[in-house]
């Protein structure tokens, strides 16, 4: 039976036959934390240096270097000054007026579940609330704050890189509209992390606002779930661990686009053009996206998950109680494993309301090669669309509309980088990449519907016998392998085994006979499709171990491995020795994206 899931409203439908000043100078009275009258953004900051944890680390770091208690105090001061946000309305109701206007030209609509809209105004008001949404683009938190403000609800205080601070005037009225800045890393600074956490632990403790932050650390740039950062889980976490409040509610906000602002940028990030720096010229430059359209988003704000409820049973809080509370201490292995799990649990719960729409299937049958006439597009992409609903995607297919015959903008849809005339060998082949990869990063937001079955698929293939438990074996060394590579939660090994087996046997795909796992007469279909789907990944870690058994790296710095890598594959490219077809290149481009996502992290040499 499939999963029942809110209905969404067109919250743009409205403004489009409404004022925009109205709209954004309207009466503005959010429903509170128990109803309690919040304190000031000063009042905030002067509790923070008065806590005992600021004043115990101001003592310690001044007994370390010897620095006298007035300076460091002065330090913590100047942390905080650069740190904390100065929330106000004006600048909030100015930003209210401005995205109605860019977001009606952009966007088709903005489709919100109301039904989580009404759950998270419960949540407001019995406990502190912490936002996690996905992370694909800069438009992710401006578009939450401005589907709060829509709803009267409490405005979000957001952690920010220190990055947008540096853009003239705009960066200033971020921090008005809620954003507090923090370092990209610490370190180990002691006073830095000492203010910051207490920071944002008396923002929940006080209930002045929800705290959002992405659980990803970073936007995501080929459209698949990172692996999550537990930093500030850890922090927003602890009030309830020691006892400070009665619980913290989690929720997970699945934003999905049905095309992302930045696509082509990502495509050339991920093959070695630098990240342009956020500045205000630039965004002003950028201006020539408002000609475009970008679709529809759907924005799906999931069940609040209890703090207190997943702890139960799994971490015992008295063991807060051996050391005082204000003497900062690291995590003992258990809160790690539990706050990690956690982590872990609430990205699969944004992965699996994301609203996959008819471009991500019709990539994903594209990129498999070999080219297709529009009957079979047409065909394929309907038996797609069935096997996404039976394995339980939630999908946005609106039938009356969309036609692939009469809708080329949907087969259009990534058209940045065109051949041209004059090019370089490598140029030409770049400029193609840029397409493919944007193309993937469609094909990608699928990834989560099928990466189980996908798994056993391949176990299927390559494990040499039928019996369940060699398939199983297989099935869990690729598991293990693709551990950073997709949200597969930690020691859920048997558990994805058995709900492939279910989804696969579901569809027909699969029986069970005798403790063996065999394929039917109707299922090659299915197994060929799935396969496919882990094929880029397979080769791009093969490329990378190719890479590493080829070229010499002892001397290579991590910043100089990932260009290295890309250099690699472009030069095996350009050889011709390694591909013989367009849809081998369509596939191996892809691969640059895998390798960079695989190399940054050092992932590559733990496979081996």
């Amino acid at each position: 039976m499939l999963k029942k899931r809110d209905d969404f409203e067109d919250i743009l439908e409205e403004r489009r036959n409404s004022s925009d000043l109205r709209y954004a100078l309207k009466c503005y009275t959010p429903v509170l934390y128990k109803q309690l009258t919040p304190c000031t953004a000063s009042d905030l900051k002067n509790m923070v240096l008065c806590s005992t944890q600021v004043h115990f680390v101001i003592a310690q770091v001044s007994k370390e270097t010897g620095a006298a208690p007035e300076e460091v105090q002065a330090e913590a001061s100047s942390i905080l000054e650069e740190m904390a946000h100065r929330l106000q309305l004006g600048p909030i109701r100015f930003f209210a007026f401005v995205l109605c206007k860019v977001f009606k030209t952009l966007f088709r609509s903005v489709c919100v579940n109301e039904e989580g809209i009404q759950r998270l105004q419960q949540s407001i008001h019995e406990h502190p609330v912490v936002l996690l949404p996905s992370h694909r683009s800069y438009m992710d938190f401006l578009l939450m704050s401005y589907i709060l403000y829509t709803y009267d609800l409490a405005l979000p205080v957001i952690a920010a890189g220190m990055d947008f601070m540096g853009m003239k005037i705009l960066g200033e009225m971020l921090r008005m509209s809620g954003a507090f800045f923090i370092r990209r890393s610490f370190g180990g600074d002691k006073l830095y992390w000492a203010v910051f956490s207490e920071y944002v632990r008396t923002m929940l403790k006080t209930g002045f606002a929800p705290v959002e932050f992405f659980l990803e650390g970073t936007r995501s740039r080929t459209s698949k779930s990172l692996t999550p950062k537990l930093g500030l889980l850890n922090i927003v976490m602890e009030p309830f661990l020691k006892g400070e409040v009665f619980d913290v509610a989690l929720v997970p906000v699945s934003i999905s686009y049905e095309r992302i602002l930045e696509e082509s940028l990502y495509a050339r990030e991920l093959l070695g053009v630098p990240k342009p720096k956020e500045s205000t010229s630039g965004l002003f430059k950028a201006r020539k996206v408002l000609s475009e359209n970008y679709g529809s988003i759907h924005v799906y704000f999931g069940q609040p998950v209890s703090v207190r409820s997943l702890a139960e049973g799994r971490v015992q809080r008295g063991q807060f109680n051996l050391i005082p509370r204000h003497i900062p201490r690291r995590p003992s292995e258990d809160v790690q494993g539990f706050v990690n799990d956690s982590a872990y649990q609430l990205l699969r719960a944004q992965e699996e309301n994301m609203v996959l729409k008819p471009w991500v299937l019709l990539s994903s049958l594209l990129l498999r090669g070999g080219g297709m006439m529009m009957e079979e597009l047409s065909e394929g992409a309907v038996w797609l669309r069935e096997l996404c609903r039976q394995y339980g995607a939630f999908l946005h297919w609106p039938e009356t509309r969309f036609n692939f015959k009469q809708s080329p903008d949907a087969l259009t849809l990534n058209t940045g980088a065109q051949k041209g005339a004059g090019l370089t060998a490598e140029e030409e082949l770049l400029s193609q990449a840029v397409i493919i990869l944007s193309c993937a990063s469609y094909r990608n937001q699928a990834l989560h519907v099928f990466v189980r079955p996908a798994l056993l698929a391949t176990a299927l293939q390559a494990a040499g016998s039928a019996h369940k438990q060699d398939v199983f074996n297989t099935f869990n060394f690729l598991r293990n392998m693709f551990a950073n590579e997709f949200i597969l939660c930690p020691g859920a090994a048997v558990q994805d085994f058995e709900e492939a087996c279910f989804l696969l046997m579901k569809t027909g795909v699969v029986l069970m006979e005798q403790e063996e796992v065999l394929v039917t007469e109707n299922g090659h279909r299915t197994i060929t499709f799935l396969t496919s789907i882990l094929d880029p990944f397979l080769q791009g870690y093969q490329v990378v171990c190719r890479f590493l058994c080829e070229a010499s790296t002892e001397s290579l710095t991590e910043a100089q491995f990932v260009p290295a890598v890309r250099t690699f594959i472009v030069r095996l490219l350009l050889s011709g020795l390694s591909f013989k077809h367009f849809s081998c290149f369509q596939t191996h481009s892809h691969c640059v994206c895998v390798c960079v996502c695989v190399c940054v992290c050092c992932r590559a040499t733990k496979i081996l």
